[in-house]
């Protein structure tokens, strides 16, 4: 785990297979290529000895390049000390006053786009970067990375595909979420059964919003529908308990005996709460699963809206859930590219009024939470303090929770990834 005062983003692109079998590198290059796990991008405002030891440990298991973008934010008082030079330099600042503004301090020769355009300041081989042009130096690290490593496993691919052992691994690569589980969560208990009508309007997403309309008005859900929207439930925090009463006051009111729902249905509940049969505790489905897997048919409810449904019905949907004609296009074009994560990305910002979600959507539980954050003014990612907070402190806050998160989440798959193909190979 990286700490850090100060973190813009962390990209955990790589995994370190020094002393692991040759297949094991073969195959871990080409799982993290696929999964954008190839580069290390660390912004920090940490020592640069610290950094360095990081960098050399990062290392390609095949060619033994650094998979490293090191990108250290500078103090207040180096950004004082240059800053007539960074703002005549930096043609993006425009009128924004510099001390909003975070500038980081990279190697020369990572910036010669920028360095070509006449964009940036540079002193004794560093380049004073402002946040709003690093997009583009990170841009142009991964490309290159990405070009080298596709490269190199274009030529291994061969010796890996020949070993029956990781033909299944690879097969299964396109459908594999590397994202949160969102399995367990702070909140469990405290949504009422009471809350979800009014949730389902406000915070849910479409595909689990077109559920849940479906069983107030059938009173029924078939197993799919079942499984997509009770996962979704338990992961935004009803419990067992809950799950029960809810599902049995809806079937009943569906004319449905309370023995014959006790003796069919209870049961699946249960194992879908890890309290039956194998006790697996099942994690919500991810918007990959739901796109992906078990399309709905004539009388399903399930599947992503946006993936499965007709392009005319969606209209009529989005005309019901109140999006504006040009929000309503905008959302078709990209279902037409099949660009269905945008697309209900693009759904989030236009029923929540903002104009960057300032997320990449992948979860309809990530859609829910992310909905709450908002509705009730970010209060779960604000921290208590005595003093005041400045724009620049509530954005440092938020981007260090954030690159926790994402630096906390990768390392745990990588890790279950690793040892997933040692035992393959053992």
């Amino acid at each position: 785990m990286i700490q850090a005062d100060r973190a813009a983003f962390i990209w955990n692109f790589t995994s370190c297979c020094g002393g692991r079998r040759r297949e094991l590198a073969l195959i871990g290059s080409f799982l993290y290529i696929l999964t954008l796990c190839e580069v290390l991008i660390v912004f920090l405002h940490s020592s640069p000895e610290f950094c360095e030891h990081l960098c050399d440990h990062a290392l390609n298991p095949l060619s033994g390049e650094t998979l490293c973008l090191l990108v250290l934010e500078i103090s207040d008082e180096d950004k004082t000390l240059r800053e007539q030079d960074i703002m005549a330099s930096s043609h993006s600042l425009g009128g924004v006053q510099l001390e909003l503004e975070s500038v980081y301090k990279i190697p020369f020769a990572d910036a010669l786009d920028l360095f070509r355009g006449r964009k940036v300041y540079l002193e004794n081989g560093f380049a004073y970067v402002p946040l709003k042009d690093i997009v583009a130096i990170i841009l142009n690290e991964f490309r290159t990375k990405l070009s080298k490593a596709l490269a190199l496993t274009a030529r291994s691919l061969p010796a890996v595909q020949s070993d029956e052992r990781l033909q299944p691994l690879l097969n299964h690569l396109s459908h594999s979420y590397t994202g949160q589980d969102y399995s367990t969560q702070g909140n469990v208990g405290k949504v009422s059964l009471d809350q979800i009508d009014s949730l389902s309007t406000k915070s849910f997403p479409p595909c689990m919003r077109q559920l849940h309309k479906a069983l107030r008005e059938n009173h029924h859900l078939r197993h799919g529908g079942r499984m997509q929207y009770g996962l979704f439930l338990k992961g935004i925090g009803l419990t067992l308990e809950q799950a029960l009463q809810f599902w049995k006051q809806e079937f009943i009111r569906g004319k449905m005996d309370p023995d014959k729902f006790d003796k069919g249905y209870s049961y699946n509940i249960r194992h879908s709460f890890g309290k039956e049969g194998k006790r697996t505790d099942y994690t919500p489905y991810s918007c990959l699963k739901i796109i992906l897997t078990n399309p709905p048919s004539q009388g399903d409810y399930h599947g992503c809206p946006f993936r499965h449904s007709d392009p005319e019905l969606l209209r009529q949907k989005l005309q019901a859930y109140k999006i504006p004609p040009s929000g309503i296009s905008q959302i078709l074009d990209l279902v037409k590219g099949t660009h269905y994560h945008v697309a209900c990305q693009k759904f989030f910002e236009m029923t929540h009024n903002v104009d960057d979600c300032g997320f990449s959507l992948s979860h309809p539980n990530q859609f829910f939470f992310e909905s709450q954050r908002i509705l009730s003014g970010g209060k779960d990612f604000k921290k208590e303090s005595v003093q005041p907070e400045t724009p620049q402190s509530k954005l440092s806050v938020q981007r260090s929770k954030d690159a926790s998160s994402a630096l906390a989440s990768l390392n745990s798959s990588l890790e279950m990834d690793l040892e997933g193909l040692e035992e393959l190979l053992q």
